[in-house]
């Protein structure tokens, strides 16, 4: 049974969505079958890819809405918003 989730979260004001917090959240959303994507600024990427991360352009402070969709996207949208406010 496929579902979809959703949930907005804000970066943290000093940490700004580069290469290595994009890596922590490629690796998260891996995990999942589920299709997860992150928007902000306009924008809209696969969380599965750093580049489509990087072209968010999403600066600390941003805010991001964590959409899922697939058997598991609840727990992909719970895991990236838990982890997303933490990133240093």
């Amino acid at each position: 049974m496929s579902t979809s989730s959703e949930a907005r979260v804000r970066l943290p004001k000093a940490v700004a969505l580069h290469a290595r917090p994009a890596g922590i959240v490629v690796q998260q959303a891996a995990r999942f079958s589920s299709a997860v994507q992150l928007a902000a600024n306009g924008r809209c990427a696969n969380a599965k890819s750093i580049l489509e991360l990087l072209a968010l352009g999403a600066e600390g402070g941003t805010e991001l809405v964590i959409t899922a969709s697939g058997d598991d996207a609840a727990a992909a949208v719970d895991e990236l918003a838990t982890i997303l406010p933490q990133l240093v």
